[in-house]
């Protein structure tokens, strides 16, 4: 029986998706469970899988249309079947078209030897590198060579790890420049840009925020750091970290703050599921650092650097994107002072994080330097008042100002 093979939602906010890839051609033999595709989501880049057994007797879409959810995209059905009813009567895609050009590509580096004979593009040129449908688009995205990788894995296929380990930085925090030539240039919206604006025009509309801000002495907290990393690498912790904990357990005093607007209702919550802001070069993305209250800081640096890492490679599941109570937002380490952060719904709050920076503080008849960061906290003010956000704000200080309290 022939399988519909549709666009389906990857994601829980997703409404289309973008196909990125066919991994198998028409004509090609598959099991449910086999990935077929690549789809661009509005987080992440995610394998489609096939649904039933069959041959993939269609592509019903080219790679880079961009396909609602629930539209058919393909069919997998038996080799004879009849399926003239789900293509609507359209020829399906020729498995040929991709191979056709292929035989002309033995042809073209013959000559090479003759001329400058390089020795890499002769190797890669007797035949395609064993590698992953992964591996390939990892290298594509960060300009590794994949013919000069030897592959780990089985008949020495090149694999994610292998290209995770050529690769010399796999992540970058400051999206990357987009060139110009001539006047202007356009570039069409991805999926995470789409979804990206959509969600900050619900907030910046109907939410109505206030803000406070506040500054914060964070004298302590480096100290608190210099003592960590002079015990080894597994103590390293950032500023982010430690405020992203001192968010959690302000959020545990002020459960008021740790919560969703519903419409017609509040819901409040226990557990204090902290998102934070990661730049990528597609835009903004939230992953989510779960029951952060419960976590020691060491937990949270881990957790925060494999999330983030993810999220730049686009690697990010649903789950680990979703349900976030309270969100932070750091801008400090592009010098940022003071800025202010939108909301994201349906959490009733978000903290801006500026930059630490050295100050003259007047202390017991003198000037002392300290070290100063101010933090700006959003508030949706249908769920929080001011009274309730300047609670929230003076727990968060103390905790920032004497770290150690965050043990007790």
């Amino acid at each position: 029986m022939a399988t519909k093979v549709m666009m389906e939602a990857l994601s829980p906010t997703m409404e289309e998706g973008r196909l990125v890839k066919w991994v198998k051609n028409v004509g090609d033999a598959v099991k449910s469970g086999d990935t077929i595709g690549e789809v661009e989501t509005d987080k992440a880049i995610m394998e489609l899988v096939a649904r039933g057994d069959g041959i993939l007797r269609a592509h019903l879409v080219p790679e880079g249309t961009t396909a609602a959810v629930g539209m058919v995209i393909g069919v997998i059905a038996a080799a004879n079947e009849d399926i003239s009813s789900m293509t609507g009567g359209a020829a399906p895609a020729p498995a040929a078209a991709p191979a056709a050009a292929a035989p002309a590509a033995p042809a073209a580096p013959a000559p090479a030897p003759a001329a400058v004979a390089p020795a890499a593009p002769v190797a890669e040129a007797s035949g395609p590198v064993r590698s992953s449908p992964l591996a390939r688009r990892m290298a594509a995205e960060k300009g590794v060579n994949i013919g000069a990788i030897h592959g780990s894995g089985p008949n020495g296929r090149v694999i994610r790890r292998d290209i995770e380990a050529a690769s010399v930085s796999t992540t970058t925090a400051v999206p990357a420049t987009i060139p110009i030539t001539g006047e202007y240039t356009d570039v069409v919206l991805t999926q995470m840009r789409k979804t990206i604006a959509r969600r900050l025009s619900e907030s910046i509309g109907p939410v109505p925020t206030f803000y406070l801000t506040s500054e914060i002495d964070m004298t302590q907290v480096g100290q608190l750091r210099e003592q960590m990393v002079a015990n080894g690498d597994q103590y390293k912790v950032s500023v982010n970290d430690i405020v992203i904990k001192a968010v959690a357990i302000a959020l545990t005093r002020h459960p008021e703050c740790n919560a969703h607007w519903m419409g017609d209702s509040i819901r409040y919550f226990s557990a204090a599921h902290i998102g934070m802001a990661v730049a990528t070069d597609d835009g903004l993305i939230v992953p989510v650092i779960r029951d952060a209250q419960r976590k020691g800081l060491g937990q949270i640096g881990r957790d925060a650097r494999e999330l983030a890492k993810k999220a730049r490679e686009r690697k990010l599941q649903p789950a680990e994107f979703t349900g976030g109570t309270f969100s932070v937002s750091n801008l400090g380490m592009f010098g940022i002072d003071q800025f202010t952060a939108i909301i994201n719904p349906p959490e009733a709050a978000i903290l801006a994080v500026g930059a630490t920076e050295t100050k003259p503080v007047w202390e017991n008849g003198v000037f002392v330097p300290r070290q100063r960061m101010r933090v700006t906290l959003s508030c949706d003010h249908r769920v929080i008042d001011g009274a309730v956000g300047a609670k929230f704000l003076h727990t968060l200080r103390g905790l920032l100002e004497a770290p150690m309290m965050m043990l007790f």
